[in-house]
């Protein structure tokens, strides 16, 4: 079990994080960037799992400049309240939330003493594509079903660390003429696509599928041994 504690972002901003510590010395770092939902029991629990793969893991709250201490679940009213937050977020000025993902980058270096990766799911996917393009001290990202990432504004940006994105192929968010469109343009990019749905990785939802989880899941273990060591 991890525990929050505080981040100072390069504005002065004081975000919450989630950090999980491994048992002895890290191999390395992870962040974890939240869905719509907020720092929940899932994104919590998936800071857990890489703990117990021996990474020190944060998941800074990044909905905290629009409202403090979001937590929410997955029924219809969740997601129309996690819809209106993530808007409120892209409408701040400036370096908005990437400031607070730079904070937790910085301090899983300096904690973990090694290097850090970022994996994110959903809006969190979008906000690692953006992270491994932006943000310095990446050495991995791992982008899960990332809301956006096939825009042509996005497609367009340029990764500046090792990427491996995960796709489902009966994701209505994110159609797969947008997953052909953002493989040709990014050959560096390792891409898979499951036979699943939007939100595949998280057990607390629908649309969980319990395969495709946990594919996903050895081969970002894989990528981050391989690209963290």
């Amino acid at each position: 079990m991890g525990q929050f504690i505080q981040l100072s972002s390069a504005d002065g901003f004081s975000v919450p994080a989630y950090v999980a510590e491994p048992q002895g010395k890290p191999r390395g770092a992870v962040v974890v960037v939240q869905e719509i939902f907020g720092v929940n029991s899932h994104i919590r629990g998936v800071a857990d799992r890489f703990a117990a793969e021996g990474y020190l893991a944060v998941a800074p709250a990044t909905f905290e400049r629009v409202k403090p201490g979001v937590d929410l679940g997955y029924l219809d009213a969740d997601m129309q309240a996690g819809f209106a937050l993530k808007t409120a977020v892209t409408e701040l000025p400036g370096a908005g939330v990437l400031q607070d993902i730079q904070a937790a980058i910085d301090h899983a270096a300096r904690a973990s003493g090694g290097k850090v990766g970022i994996v994110g799911f959903c809006w969190g996917g979008l906000l690692t594509w953006q992270a491994a393009c932006t943000l310095k001290g990446l050495s991995a990202a791992v982008p899960y079903y990332g809301g956006g990432i096939t825009a042509p504004e996005e497609v367009a940006r340029q990764p500046q660390c090792p990427v491996m994105a995960h796709f489902g192929d009966q994701d209505h968010w994110i159609p797969m003429e947008g997953i052909e469109v953002f493989k040709k343009a990014h050959p560096e990019v390792q891409v898979h696509v499951y036979a699943a749905n939007h939100g595949f990785n998280c057990d607390q939802r629908g649309s969980y599928n319990e395969a495709a989880a946990t594919k996903a899941r050895e081969r970002t273990l894989a990528f981050f041994a391989e690209k963290l060591a």
